[in-house]
């Protein structure tokens, strides 16, 4: 049977308020199941737009998530997390039956100049006679830039396109890095975790696993894994947020794959201020 192992300790808590968290949080679960060559998606795509300056300390980004199977499906499902420099400052997703699309439209506040980065996991379950079920996924994620200095106007770019915009980039991306670096060493040290024997990567750079494979794994047991992956993170990740708790600085989960294509880790900081892992074995299935 496929698990994740959670294991838990308390850390020091800071303050931290995120802006939203939107989702059904009924009885509904995100599951793997093997994969249906009969179903695929029109679109899926997850987009960031700078909107406008709403006054002279803030702006506005719009925040979309849009995705369609070619038919109707017995449970269609989205989730996307959004990132402002390397923090938690959203949640959201949806799920449906018998229809092929969905959409999610958001528009929040933001002030200083800031990397904003969403990623998106796009699911449909397909349920067929003799309780027969399938399952297709994608992935799909973007970046926005936006810079707020005192001396120009506000100003957003996804790749720098002049010197000024390359230096910006430079400069977020420096202090960002420098801050995650940091929570990731203390976590990959509280679990001692050897991490030589693992390729790891941020949640939010995932989506580079739709068009190559993991380190050491086939097309194709890179996507079951990525599937096993988003199911442990919707249950032990996403679900536990509570819009109405405090909650600390929640910095992007790193993932670690093992060298020897046998299990991943997932490391994050909870809401709480605990420090969380969550471990995967590749060859495990709760699904027969």
């Amino acid at each position: 049977m496929r698990y994740f192992i959670i294991t838990i300790a308390s850390c020091f808590i800071v303050g931290f308020a995120y802006w939203f968290i939107t989702y059904d949080q009924t009885d509904t679960t995100l599951k793997y199941f093997p994969f249906d060559s009969n179903v695929t998606f029109n679109q899926a795509n997850t987009k960031l737009h700078f909107l406008t300056e709403s006054n002279k300390n803030a702006y506005q980004i719009k925040w979309d998530v849009t995705s369609e199977v070619d038919r109707p499906v017995f449970l269609r499902q989205d989730v996307s997390l959004l990132y402002v420099d390397g923090v938690i400052k959203g949640m959201k997703g949806k799920w449906q039956e018998e229809l092929p699309e969905i959409k999610l439209q958001t528009t929040l506040n933001g002030e200083g100049s800031s990397h904003y980065q969403a990623i998106s996991y796009h699911h449909a379950e397909v349920h067929y006679p003799e309780d027969v079920i399938k399952s297709v996924q994608t992935m799909s994620s973007d970046e926005l830039y936006v810079i707020d200095s005192a001396y120009t106007p506000l100003e957003s770019f996804r790749v720098p396109k002049n010197k000024k915009q390359q230096d910006w980039k430079e400069a977020l991306d420096h202090a960002t890095t420098q801050q995650l670096k940091m929570h990731w060493r203390e976590l990959i040290q509280h679990f001692q975790i050897p991490i030589e024997s693992y390729y790891y990567v941020p949640l939010t750079a995932i989506s580079q696993y739709e068009t190559k494979p993991i380190p050491n794994l086939t097309n194709e047991e890179t996507q079951k894994v990525i599937a096993q992956l988003w199911e442990g993170l919707y249950s032990s990740y996403i679900l536990p947020f509570d819009q109405n708790k405090s909650t600390v600085n929640s910095f992007v989960p790193l993932i670690l794959f093992d060298k020897q294509g046998k299990q991943l880790r997932v490391l994050y900081q909870d809401q709480e201020g605990n420090k969380k892992q969550l471990i995967q074995n590749y060859g495990e299935s709760n699904v027969s």
